[in-house]
């Protein structure tokens, strides 16, 4: 029957598949023996399978061997005895005795002369004119003229070969089609292509072979005869092979010859399948072999090859192989006449089975109405996988929807039939169960047309049903966190939103493949999930009882809990329905682990917003509660008490940061929807400040960094909250500092820690301090060592360190204890500095004995920062202990800033009380209290921190006992700005006044100083407005790098109308003149001069005393640093020189002689320019009354002008 079977090109696959069927093929077995030289094998041949072997045995007994070894010399001798009894022999050595270099010589002519004619047929020089037909004429030649005929023949179909177009072609040859002569033309064939490779390559002339009937047979033997040619010749035949071999007779032809030749070599017969592969030709080539070798694999292996084959190709990452292959079974389908024997029909039926053989007991759904039984016994025909088919089932399950997702596969009824039945099948509760399970649910998704009757329907809700009872005893016997349950619930969430997108996306992520699904598909599936199975109500309650993952971590992948209660959280659906998910959300937190699962941040967002937000207007009530004080202390217990911070034994370090990003993201969030909540009359409880002071924040935030890979975007978002709402956590220098403690320079250090010294405990520490009156080389004895410890096995001594710092204050204290001290208090700083600030204000506090001391907590010191400065007065002249001072204050300052500004948002319920009852008066008032509460802050958060500054001014200034000590004088301080240092003061005196505790102390402040002035420029101004003794304008400018900012108010200083500031202003303007002499100096300068002009014919006499005694000495800094206003500031000497005298001049006395002088010195300031100040001030004006203030003020013009004349002279 098959010869009747005809394609459209008029060639019958048949009768290819038949025209060679009476021959007999070289078996395995013999091609083996071939490719080993296996003589032993070979003579246990019969002689029709030796017979196909002769040509290569009788040339290797004839030819002269390579190898010249004994033993080979041994198998050619048994060669020759197994040769010596075969017929056949004599003919193959007549033919191996022809010229061959005279043939091939005839042969190239013939070529050369067929080129001429253009291929046309001549003369042919290899065979002279035929008398009878070729059969005939080879029957009666001798063995020269057998070869010459062979020969012609086949070139001459090489040569249509390459000259044909690509269409396919069939040559009828005598030669190759009788039967009779098949076995000697096969001899002649391979003698040929033995002796004349260069001429007959055995790639063209395999290529050649598969136009002539017989092909396939030829072509085995050729290879048999030549077997290491074999991966040579297939990978040819495939590279000029068509991309679809199933729609034409010439790929029909190429892949039987392929075929026949890997049923001669099984061994390579997967080698063969890989070319295809690789090439993109021949898709049923590759389903054949792998069909072919399916028939030979073992029942027992659980996925067949040919599931495996067909699954890489379309579920592999090569977009051409795919394509490809889709390609061939799309094209295959649309092919009705042959579909019955094609290749790819073939495929889907050895599928069939291998699914049928694992079904259980299959009866047809269609039986269903002719069994009067309930829905559910009929059902439980399909159910007990058996476990053994799991992973098989599972993998025809994805080769399925691979095969009608991306190929295109249109299944029949009975394949659909079939898959349904695989489908609802009830696997045993493994993690391949639950697998299979899950992949069943997304094929019912992907593929609804699966179900077509009511009663197919039906089944498949029957089969839901089981998978909702069974899936709590699926994942406890199965051991594994992502069952499916977590997917049925979150593909419920998604059709009550109607988010079909995201369950397409759902689908094809648990299918491992991207199919195209259109959301109209899914209608049918979403009236049964909502209206039947799943309703929101049963939804939520079921989503609480889901057990929690443990240790969920981003290793565990797939639809876990996590997702489902995140979809419910977005849509409110448990406030919805009254049900509490808090307890559920906790215990999720607290059973994580690294690296972090990503769902988890917007888990906890979305929960965030569902306590605050009510889910509608109409019920402000409907929110989650939040989580409790209490649990949230017990994530942190092991780090909120004194002993050594270590992760507890409950939970681990990311549930801690977790709870530590809620707490914190729940805070903000609280106060940045305050007003909203006002509006809605809600108040939502805050977390109370004595949690917040017991969560070690910083410590937490450290741990973080060192696993910023493992958690993701955890560590940068808890920063984000840090910087927003705990500023004084996030000092830079407080960064830079941890940066040296956690470097490798401390962890260096940490290998010179020895054995003995970690043996030290606080309460030897604390012994040592007892001591330290007494015995200093104890306390060292224990400290050093300490400095070697890392931060988090401090935190136990932190506590005997800072009670003792009061006992540093006491005089005799080496200054190597007290830097040790401070180095060891800024290590603690850097995991505890909120509980340590603490402890260490209460024990630096006066030790007044009538006075009971106060114990501060975090609180009040972020009310008040300036308790920080309330502290022993010795501290001011403790340099290590003022800076740590220092510290706590810039933290606190900037503690009581974030704290007014919680506060104000806490408090925004008033507002809208104030706005409220402004509305019902007067329509002509308007108030903004907005505006007027955040003035109200700003003036508060100014006023604090001027008068920490102001302060901190006050501690510069030298002691009575200090004074009388001379530790530092003005001229040193001045010293500190001179350009030219006077030749008298030697380098050691200003050395030997520099070098004490005031001047480190001086040192540190100026550098808070310039911290705060940069923060905020307007505190410089205003602290500036405010003024401070005039003593320390000297050190305020040379120590403070960001004072000439004063300059750009000096100008409105100098415009106030308090005489005061306008002293202060010109005052500090001579020592910036002098610092930074700059154009703008200048300009401001030559500002101060006109406006000293200007009060001067203003002020009344005692004012003017008050304003230029002081004033006048700036004039000489002016001229010091600006020559050019010499014209100018002389012109103001002689002018009050002036307005003096003529107020004199009314008195008793005449002082026209100092007028006199003073024209003298401008006019000729050379000769006077030796006179020193101190004796022109008295020896000048001695017959005057020194009690008179226009005398002293002639006295002191007089001196200036004298200073400003040897400055310009000695700078000459």
């Amino acid at each position: 029957g098959r010869t009747q079977l005809w394609n459209s090109s008029g060639t019958s696959l048949g009768v290819n598949m038949a025209e060679s069927a009476f021959l007999q093929f070289v078996s395995p077995y013999a091609f083996e023996a071939m490719q080993k030289v296996d003589v032993v094998r070979l003579a246990a041949l019969s002689d029709p399978e030796l017979r196909l072997l002769l040509p290569c045995l009788v040339r290797m007994a004839l030819c002269a061997p390579a190898d010249q070894s004994q033993t080979w010399a041994q198998d050619k001798k048994l060669i020759l005895r197994l040769l010596s009894g075969v017929e056949a022999v004599n003919c193959i050595v007549a033919l191996l005795s022809v010229d061959f270099h005279a043939l091939e010589q005839d042969a190239n002519k013939e070529q050369q002369l067929r080129h001429k004619l253009g291929g046309g047929s001549g003369e042919s020089i290899l065979v002279s004119q035929l008398q009878h037909s070729l059969t005939l004429e080879f029957e009666h030649s001798d063995s020269p003229r057998r070869l010459r005929l062979v020969l012609s023949e086949i070139l001459a179909i090489i040569n249509k070969v390459s000259d044909s177009t690509g269409e396919f072609f069939l040559k009828s040859s005598e030669l190759f089609e009788s039967p009779v002569y098949l076995e000697e033309v096969a001899d002649v064939l391979c003698i040929l292509q033995a002796e004349l490779p260069s001429l007959l390559p055995i790639v063209d002339v395999a290529e050649a072979l598969l136009h002539v009937r017989n092909g396939a047979w030829f072509l085995c033997l050729l290879v048999a005869n030549v077997p290491d040619s074999f991966n040579e010749v297939c990978r040819s035949l495939i590279k000029n092979g068509e991309r679809q071999d199933e729609e034409s007779a010439g790929g029909h032809r190429r892949t039987e010859a392929l075929r026949q030749l890997c049923k001669m070599n099984p061994a390579q017969a997967l080698k063969v399948r890989g070319m295809v592969v690789e090439e993109c030709h021949l898709p049923g080539l590759g389903v054949a072999l792998t069909l072919d070798h399916t028939k030979n694999e073992s029942p027992e292996e659980a996925v067949s090859d040919l599931v495996c084959f067909v699954s890489g190709l379309l579920l592999g990452t090569n977009a051409k192989v795919r394509t490809w292959f889709g390609t061939f079974i799309r094209n295959g389908q649309q092919r009705k006449k042959e579909s019955s024997i094609s290749v790819l029909w073939q495929m889907r039926r050895q599928l069939l089975l291998e699914l049928v053989d694992i079904l259980p007991r299959v009866r047809s759904t269609h039986v269903v109405e002719e069994v009067d039984a309930d829905m559910e016994s009929t059902v439980s025909v399909y159910s007990g996988l058996k476990e053994e088919h799991v992973v098989k089932a599972s993998a025809l399950l994805r080769l399925y929807c691979a095969l009608m997702g991306i190929a295109g596969l249109k299944p029949t009824d009975e394949e659909a039939e079939q898959v349904l039945q695989l489908m609802t099948s009830r696997p045993p509760a493994t993690p391949a169960g639950v697998r299979f399970v899950s992949l069943s649910f997304c094929m019912l998704l992907a593929f609804s047309t699966l179900v077509s009757t009511p009663e197919q329907e039906q089944l498949m809700v029957v089969w839901l049903s089981w998978m909702i009872k069974e899936e709590a005893y699926f994942e406890s016997t199965a051991g594994v966190s992502a069952s499916f349950g977590e997917m049925l619930l979150l593909v419920a969430m998604y059709f009550h939103s109607n988010q079909l997108s995201a369950i397409i996306d759902l689908v094809c992520s648990t299918l491992g493949m991207k199919i195209v699904i259109k959301p109209g598909s899914l209608s049918r599936m979403k009236t049964i999930f909502t209206q039947e199975i799943f309703t929101e109500q049963v939804v939520t309650a079921h989503a609480v009882r889901v057990p929690v993952t443990s240790n969920l971590s981003a290793i565990i992948t797939g639809f876990l809990p996590v997702h489902c209660i995140y979809q419910l959280l977005r849509s409110r659906s448990f406030t919805k329905h009254k049900v509490s998910i808090k307890d559920w959300i906790y215990r999720q937190l607290c059973e994580t682990a690294t690296p972090l699962h990503p769902q988890l941040l917007p888990l906890i967002d979305v929960y965030i917003n569902s306590i605050l937000t009510p889910a509608s207007k109409s019920s402000p009530e409907a929110t989650n509660q939040p989580v409790t004080e209490q649990e949230i202390l017990n994530v942190f217990q092991g780090l909120t008490g004194s002993e050594n911070p270590r992760r507890s034994e409950r939970y681990s370090i990311t549930a801690q940061l977790l709870v530590l990003y809620y707490v914190l993201s729940y805070e903000e969030a609280l106060l940045t929807s305050t007003k909203t909540l006002a509006a809605m009359q809600r108040k939502p409880k805050s977390y109370s400040s004595a949690l917040m002071d017991q969560i070690p924040i910083k410590y937490l935030i450290r741990q973080a960094q060192g696993l910023q890979q493992e958690l993701g975007g955890l560590h940068s978002a808890l920063l984000r909250l840090l910087a927003t709402n705990y500023p004084h956590l996030c000092i830079v220098e407080d960064w830079i500092c941890e940066e040296e403690i956690t470097g490798t320079d401390a962890l260096l250090r940490r290998m010179l820690l020895t054995s003995s010294a970690k043996n030290h405990s606080p309460k030897q520490l604390q012994e040592a301090f007892s001591m330290l009156p007494v015995n200093h080389t104890q306390v060292m004895q224990v400290l050093e060592p300490l400095t070697l410890l890392s931060a988090s096995e401090l935190i136990p001594y932190a506590e005997v360190l800072t009670l003792n710092m009061s006992c540093l204050l006491n005089a005799g204290v080496p200054r190597r204890i007290l830097q040790t001290i401070t180095r060891l208090w800024m290590i603690l700083n850097t995991v505890m500095p909120r509980r340590l600030w603490v402890m260490t204000v209460n024990a630096l506090q006066p030790s007044l004995k009538l006075v009971r001391q106060h114990t501060y907590t975090q609180n009040d010191l972020m009310i008040d920062p300036l308790i920080v400065l309330r502290c022993d007065q010795r501290v001011y002249r403790c340099p290590p202990l003022m800076d740590i001072t220092l510290h706590m204050l810039n933290g606190y300052l900037l503690a009581s800033k974030a704290f007014l500004n919680s506060h104000l948002k806490e408090t925004a319920d008033q507002d809208i009380r104030s706005s409220q009852t402004n509305s019902m008066g007067t329509a002509g008032q308007t108030e903004v209290p907005e505006v007027t509460r955040e003035e109200l802050k700003n003036a508060l958060l100014a006023a604090q921190d001027s008068a920490a500054i102001q302060i901190l001014l006050e501690i510069c200034l030298p002691t009575e006992k200090e004074k009388s000590q001379n530790v530092i004088s003005e001229d040193s301080l001045k010293s500190f700005l001179s350009f030219a240092v006077p030749p008298s003061r030697g380098l050691e005196d200003g050395e030997e006044s520099l070098l004490c505790d005031l001047r480190e102390v001086q040192c540190l402040i100026c550098c808070l100083l310039h911290q705060m002035f940069i923060a905020d420029p307007n505190i410089a101004k205003l602290v500036h407005f405010q003024g401070y003794p005039c003593e320390l304008l000297a050190l305020t400018v040379a120590g403070i790098p960001s004072m000439h900012i004063c300059l750009d108010f000096i100008p409105e200083l100098l415009a106030q109308p308090e005489l005061e500031k306008q002293k202060f202003a010109i005052q500090l303007l001579s020592y910036l003149c002098i610092q930074y002499a700059l154009p703008k100096s200048l300009s401001v300068a030559r500002l101060a001069i006109n406006v000293m002009g200007t009060l001067l014919t203003v002020l009344t006499k005692a004012k003017r005393y008050t304003f230029f005694m002081p004033t006048l000495p700036c004039l000489v800094s002016f001229c010091q640093a600006f020559p050019p206003l010499y014209e100018d500031i002389m012109s103001l000497l002689i002018q009050i020189g002036q307005v003096c005298a003529s107020d004199v001049a009314t008195e008793t006395r005449d002082i026209d002689p100092s007028i006199t002088r003073l024209q003298q010195l401008k006019e000729k300031p050379v000769e006077w320019s030796g006179i020193h100040k101190d004796t022109s001030c008295k020896g000048g004006l001695k017959d005057l009354e020194s009690t008179d203030p226009d005398v002293q003020l002639c006295q002191c013009i007089e001196s200036t002008v004298v200073e400003i004349i040897n400055m310009s002279v000695a700078g000459v």
